[in-house]
């Protein structure tokens, strides 16, 4: 075997030579370098062995490069939040129904009509008092402009807020049973069709809309919530006798009637915009709110119960042992403890 190899300088093997030198290591390709002796001291090779980190080429282009200041330290006035945010994943808006929009502006349309019915309601009355007044005096052509401008205004602007007001009660109806019924995993019973029926029909709407209401007041937690739909169920067929009333009224043929139809007419206004209010107290009652919108907070009342043991213990009278203790102190004799005990013999 020949004692002169070749190793490589990239697998480390060493391959003897038989002939002429070879250039390429077989096993990988590598360059062999010159051939030497195997025992060959380390100062006698002609080739050394050089640890090199592997990225030295970059390093040597880094090196020609002219470095640059690196300037101030960093200073940061919070903690850096770099990779510690995670928000949520985004979650799919659910589709918006079509009630939906009309159902959302139900609040605003309640205060809207019962404004104008309180403005109708005044309408009627000052139309009233111009009545009272011309019995005995002529009243001028201006104010009765105003007068009749104001009460056609206010007669027409409340009937058509009333209408926009009850299909957004309807609509908001039919969306508050169908999540009270889901929150409890089932479907409401009632289609939509029939709760719009009901609702809308007259005479039927007299006594329909109660019954749907209590039966989304039965799922709710409150107990007061099927009481305040009891009270708004008795004011709503209050409102549709009175209403009837006062259409019935209008067509009187004395002129005494005309005056008191009109005092009615103001009347049956106020009610409707009390109605309206107390419309909105219920449905934010039933949604756990108060008349204003804001959140109601349960209240628990205690009965606060006697203590177990007497804290103060009870004043006996000491009118007797007062005198007796006097008279002992009287009797006893110098230097004799008065409160000595005495044991008869």
């Amino acid at each position: 075997m020949s004692s002169v190899v070749q190793p490589c300088a990239r697998c480390g093997a060493r391959w003897a030579v038989q002939g002429a030198p070879m250039h390429w290591c077989p096993r990988c390709r590598g360059v062999l370098l010159s051939p030497g002796k195997v025992d060959a001291p380390p100062e006698k090779r002609n080739y050394r062995w050089v640890a090199r980190r592997p990225d030295h080429r970059d390093r040597r282009v880094s090196a020609r490069t002219v470095r640059a200041d690196p300037g101030p330290t960093p200073r940061y006035t919070e903690v850096p939040r770099w990779g510690l945010l995670d928000p949520p994943p985004a979650q799919p808006r659910a589709p918006r129904r079509p009630l939906r929009g009309i159902a959302d502006r139900r609040d605003r349309l309640l205060v809207m009509t019962a404004t104008a019915f309180v403005l109708a309601g005044l309408a009627e009355y000052g139309r009233y008092l111009i009545l009272l007044q011309n019995r005995t005096r002529l009243i001028p052509s201006w104010l009765l402009w105003i007068s009749d401008a104001t009460v056609w205004l206010f007669g027409t602007l409340a009937p058509i807020l009333a209408l926009l007001t009850a299909l957004s009660l309807v609509a908001w109806l039919i969306e508050a049973r169908r999540a009270a019924y889901a929150a409890h995993g089932s479907r409401d019973p009632r289609r939509s069709w029939t709760l719009i029926a009901g609702c809308v029909i007259p005479g039927v709407n007299l006594v329909w809309p109660g019954v749907f209401l209590t039966e989304l007041a039965a799922a709710h937690p409150d107990p007061r919530a099927l009481r305040a739909v009891r009270i708004w169920w008795a004011a709503w067929a209050t409102s549709g006798v009175l209403f009837v009333a006062a259409t019935l009224w209008r067509n009187a043929s004395t002129l005494q009637a005309e005056a008191d139809g009109v005092s009615f007419t103001g009347f049956t206004d106020l009610c409707a915009a009390g109605f309206a209010v107390l419309t909105l107290w219920t449905v934010r009652l039933l949604e756990g709110r108060d008349l204003r919108g804001n959140p109601r907070s349960a209240h628990r009342l205690l009965i606060a119960a006697d203590p177990a043991q007497e804290v103060i213990a009870p004043v006996e009278p000491g009118g007797a042992s007062t005198a007796e203790e006097t008279e002992r102190s009287e009797s006893a004799e110098p230097g004799e403890n008065p409160h000595k005990e005495v044991v008869a013999k």
